[in-house]
């Protein structure tokens, strides 16, 4: 038992020298050869790096989705909100041939004023990126006027006059949105479709609309827009910027009446600043 003790106190070296010590098992069984010992701390240092990878992992996922704001938002198959607008809009217009035989009327330009705008929002997600959404509205103001230059201004008239409009339209625009990727709590979108108006203040029926523009009460048209989600920790807040075309001609034209006789057609053109809150 001493000898077997005593060789095992013997240098690794003298493995390789004495051809003894090479026949003595228990000296075999008692040293490590360099290459098992090699392995065996590859080998934990291989899980201990696989281990310290892991958990930064978890923590990283545990760490981003901590970070994200309603995470499971996207999972929903469709959602309501409500929206705030400030939309200006006016009157592109076409001049009749006959403008420039008039000997009353030199010029007539369109302006634009500001209004209000309150809506619904209903969104259905179709894919993972386009959603259809409706977005019914009430658009309160938002008045066209025309302001005429006159040659020769009749009894009570100024040489500068302006003819306005009141409007307050119903709109009901059905639009597809194009999402891009969610970042954290980021994503932007684009949107494009069509819309129907009622304006409820259509004077087109007006009898004595000697001084009016004739209007009438319902449009047609196409919509365009950008926008941003931002997502907060109970609401998403969406600002959004929309351009809104009418393809129709929304002017009741009389040959009778001096301001409505010079033009031909007029469309509408609308810019909605918009701020839309989801849930």
């Amino acid at each position: 038992m001493a000898r077997t003790l005593k060789k095992r106190k013997l240098l690794f070296s003298d493995y390789h020298s004495n051809p003894a010590i090479r026949t003595d098992k228990a000296y075999q069984l008692s040293v490590v050869k360099p290459s098992a010992l090699r392995k065996h701390l590859t080998c934990l240092l291989a899980g201990a790096v696989l281990m310290i990878l892991s958990t930064t992992t978890a923590k990283a996922q545990f760490w981003i989705r901590e970070g994200l704001n309603r995470p499971d938002h996207d999972s929903y198959l469709y959602y309501f909100g409500i929206s705030l607008a400030y939309n200006s809009s006016y009157l592109h217009t076409s001049k009749n041939p006959r403008f420039l035989e008039n000997d009353s009327i030199q010029v007539a330009n369109p302006g634009a004023k500001g209004g209000i705008a309150l809506g619904l929002l209903a969104t259905l997600q179709m894919t993972h990126r386009w959603h259809l959404r409706a977005n019914p509205q009430l658009v309160i103001g938002g008045s066209k006027y025309f302001t005429y230059t006159l040659k020769n201004p009749a009894f009570g008239e100024q040489i500068t006059e302006t003819r306005s409009m009141p409007s307050t339209i119903v709109s009901l625009p059905i639009h597809f949105k194009f999402n891009s990727d969610r970042i954290n709590n980021f994503r932007t979108y684009m949107l494009g479709g069509i819309k129907y108006d009622i304006d409820l203040a259509s004077n087109s029926a007006a009898r004595n609309a000697e001084n009016l523009v004739k209007l009438k009460k319902y449009d047609f048209g196409l919509e365009a827009g950008i926008g941003f989600n931002f997502y907060l920790r109970f609401v998403t807040v969406s600002p959004e910027i929309k351009f809104s075309y009418g393809l129709t001609n929304v002017h009741s034209r009389d040959p009778g009446l001096k301001y409505s006789s010079v033009f031909d057609k007029l469309q509408s053109r609308m810019i909605f600043i918009t701020l839309n809150l989801e849930d």
